[in-house]
């Protein structure tokens, strides 16, 4: 298509000093900037259309993945006591329960205290270093 425009003289006289170079046409200048003007008007739709959604996702990311930390290090931890550090229990009675009531108090407090501190159990040594 074929479009007459009109320039301010402080234009027209930018576009002819940047089309006298050679092999540069004043219309495919015009294109250009056409072009990326259009194209920035379209980014700041897309920003105004999806902008907080897509900042309610990465919040609920985040919170997925904090989530899933939790639960590697209490799982990390688990592990680590039940093969560890206890023994096998005789058949249980009242005294058994107890202790395994206690253990588990401790336990959910050790993972608090990792989770306060940010230490990774399930990390490569050279993160932990970090």
């Amino acid at each position: 298509m074929r479009y007459q425009l009109f320039l301010e003289p402080r234009l027209a006289e930018r576009l002819e000093e940047i089309a006298a170079k050679p092999g540069v046409a004043r219309s495919d200048i015009l294109v250009a900037a056409l072009d990326a003007w259009l194209t920035r008007q379209g980014s700041h739709e897309l920003d105004d259309r999806f902008g907080g959604r897509l900042d309610r996702m990465s919040l609920q990311i985040g919170r997925v993945g904090r989530d899933v930390q939790v639960l590697l290090e209490s799982l990390s931890l688990f592990i680590h006591q039940q093969y560890c550090l206890n023994a096998q229990l005789p058949e249980p009675d009242a005294a058994a329960r107890a202790i395994g009531r206690d253990r588990f108090d401790r336990f959910i407090a050790q993972v608090g205290r990792q989770m306060a501190t940010g230490a990774k159990p399930l990390a490569p040594a050279s993160e932990a270093a970090r």
